[in-house]
């Protein structure tokens, strides 16, 4: 008996969501920094980033630059992987790219923004065995309404949540929210 694996059509359709998803946030916003990932994953791994962006073309949600009318950025400590991360994650169903982005801030910092447009949009690659698939990383600018914080993250991921005018050293994305600063 022979078993079909069924990963190479969910990453082929995973695909053109993450296309549509990358079309429709182009024609609505611009001005936003560009950049690539690639990522080499296990079969469970890809299984789960291709579902997601199967389903909205974003496996890994919507993230945040939230920052403060002074000009500091909002990080917050995700334990997971050990380093200062913008706010964000997944996606609740029915939920907007830009709706995820507020929530997740709202959970992670306690901090309430709106939203002044798109800041940075990824392509995120993922690679398994023979398979490959990707998609997008929409990530908000976030003008902050108020500034205390207080993390409440459902998820347990998020340890602290911090202001900074200079990017820790040990900020995943560092360059590219680098060239977001510098060209805002």
């Amino acid at each position: 008996m022979t078993t079909v694996d069924d990963l190479w059509y969910l990453a082929d359709v995973a695909s053109q969501q993450a296309e549509q998803t990358y079309h429709d946030l182009v024609e609505e916003y611009d001005g936003f920094v560009e950049f690539t990932r690639h990522r080499r994953v296990q079969r469970p791994r890809f299984r789960t980033v291709a579902e997601d962006a199967r389903d909205h073309g974003a496996p890994f949600g919507a993230h945040s630059l939230a920052f403060r009318p002074t000009g500091e950025l909002l990080l917050v400590r995700h334990d997971g992987v050990d380093m200062w991360v913008l706010p964000g994650g997944e996606l609740d169903p029915g939920e907007t790219f830009s709706d995820a982005a507020l929530r997740e801030l709202r959970e992670e910092s306690g901090i309430e923004a709106t939203i002044d447009g798109l800041g940075m949009l990824g392509r995120i690659e993922f690679y398994c065995d023979n398979n490959n698939t990707w998609g997008v990383l929409p990530v908000f600018e976030a003008r902050a309404e108020t500034t205390d914080i207080a993390v409440q993250d459902p998820d347990n991921e998020i340890s602290e949540a911090r202001w900074f005018d200079e990017l820790p050293a040990d900020t995943r994305d560092r360059e590219e929210i680098q060239r977001w600063r510098e060209r805002s």
